[in-house]
């Protein structure tokens, strides 16, 4: 009798669980290891380490927003939602939180996640949430446009502006640099319009997202290594330069790659040449360059964390993906797209939003961008299939608090009958002989307020964007980037 032969059991799917109460994490990761290989972390500090190191992203995070160093607040939670996006832009993220005030849960929304569940949950039913949130990144990878003719939906001038520097750069071999804030599909841009509708569509493309990956592993993955060339290089393995080919190699996150390597990136840019990790024969790169940031880089060269060299040369060409609030209807058209993809696989019609939803539509900013949209379009379609949303519904969907909603009126004249003493400062400063940048004093002037209006609002940052008169979306933002810049 002869044993029947073994077959390869599929991977389960990758679940991270986020929470600094090792009980908890414990119980989770007990109840869930049925169905899914799970990893834990306990703070953001350790979760983005360990992230680096996988051999594959997560499929699902399940996460608290009160982490360490501060645990009573959301704040280290709702940088982590940006983080993981970051590293792994098509990662699910459910929110497991105490800290579950209806604020909290539509900010967190707002970021990026998929669903909020308040603490205590019975683990049937967080099962049921991760199974779903499964589902929808299903629906999403299966459903969202890829090489359709064109992924690029809308008609604002933003939009066209966009489309038609794409028609102009597209098949030119030169580099291209492609900014955006998070959420904007600036890879979409990359691999469709830059890549798949040019001549280059039968070659190669290659992606390398420069925030996922361990500095150490940058240089191998990029330029390949030869045999022995470190610790576990036990054969000679090509980098993503010369397997692209005379394909694109799409650099995401670019303005992560470390200074060393920059110096290395710029090299290959000039003449093409590069060398693999331990070797000394040179090999031509012919691949086309795209690099894609949601940083100023500009603001980055003047701090010294990028080279300037490295950014002019990156940015001969640059493409601007507009964001969600610049792009008027298009608002509507990606509802429209967006609700009928995912109403499909369930073969049912897709929802309509009520005469007062279709305004509140209108007015919000989305400051998570096409990403929060099509989050907010997979959760009703899930709730509401085929009916109507009424306002109430969508309400809860949308981070409103100090939501600037209504029309914004037309800003003042740059010069009012109040401000003649301003003006005969500012010439007085302009004409000294030490050196003066705008940039410079406006960054210090809002770093000056936002700290203010934090001590007066004791830290409550929601209060703390009501004395600024900006959404907490936008103060949280900020706050980021001033740690970064710091």
């Amino acid at each position: 009798m002869t044993n029947a032969p073994e077959t390869n059991l599929p991977e389960k799917p990758l679940l991270l669980i986020v929470d600094d109460d090792p009980l908890i994490s414990d119980t989770l990761s007990f109840s869930m290891s049925p169905v899914f290989e799970v990893i834990t972390s306990h703070s953001r500090t350790h979760c983005t380490q360990l992230l680096r190191q996988l051999r594959r992203s997560p499929e699902l995070a399940l996460i608290d927003l009160g982490l360490p160093p501060l645990p009573h607040r959301p704040d280290e939670g709702f940088a982590l939602i940006s983080d993981l996006l970051k590293l792994s832009p098509d990662i699910r993220i459910v929110v497991l939180s105490g800290q579950s005030d209806a604020g909290n849960a539509r900010h967190a929304r707002t970021l990026g996640a998929i669903d909020f569940v308040a603490k205590p949950c019975n683990p049937a039913e967080l099962h049921k949430v991760l199974q779903r949130a499964l589902g929808y990144r299903a629906m999403a990878e299966k459903y969202t446009p890829g090489l359709s003719a064109s992924p690029l939906i809308g008609n604002s001038p933003a939009i066209q502006k966009m489309k038609l520097q794409l028609q102009q750069y597209a098949d030119s071999p030169f580099p291209v640099l492609i900014e955006g804030e998070s959420g904007c599909g600036k890879e979409i841009v990359a691999s469709t319009c830059l890549h798949n509708d040019t001549k280059r569509r039968n070659k190669p493309f290659f992606a390398l997202n420069c925030a996922a990956i361990s500095p150490g592993l940058v240089e191998p993955t990029l330029f390949g290594y030869a045999r022995g060339a470190f610790t576990g290089a036990a054969t000679a393995k090509s980098g993503f330069f010369e397997d692209a080919a005379d394909g694109t190699l799409f650099l995401d996150e670019i303005g992560e790659l470390p200074l060393e390597l920059q110096a290395k990136l710029l090299r290959v840019l000039e003449n093409g040449e590069y060398q693999r990790v331990g070797e000394t024969q040179k090999y031509i790169s012919r691949a086309r360059i795209i690099a894609a940031t949601n940083r100023d880089l500009r603001k980055e060269v003047r701090s010294g964390n990028f080279r300037a060299d490295l950014y002019h040369r990156l940015s001969v060409f640059t493409i601007s993906v507009p964001p969600l609030r610049d792009m008027d209807d298009d608002k509507f058209l990606l509802l429209e797209h967006f609700s009928r993809r995912f109403a499909a696989p369930a073969q049912q019609a897709p929802f309509v939003l009520s005469g007062e939803a279709r305004v509140l539509w209108s007015r919000y900013s989305f400051p998570g961008n096409v990403r929060e949209l099509r989050n907010i379009v997979i959760r009703l379609t899930a709730r509401y299939p085929g009916q109507t949303v009424p306002n109430s519904a969508l309400e809860a969907e949308l981070d409103l608090h100090d939501e600037p909603l209504a029309p914004i009126s037309a800003p003042p004249s740059i010069v009012s009958a109040d401000s003649d003493a301003l003006i005969v400062a500012a010439s007085r400063r302009l004409q000294q002989s030490d050196p003066f940048n705008l940039d410079c004093l406006l960054a210090e002037t809002e770093r000056n307020y936002i700290e203010a209006a934090l001590r007066l609002a004791h830290g409550n940052v929601s209060q703390a964007a009501r004395l600024l008169g900006i959404n907490r979306t936008t103060l949280y933002n900020r706050m980021e980037s001033f740690a970064r810049e710091q």
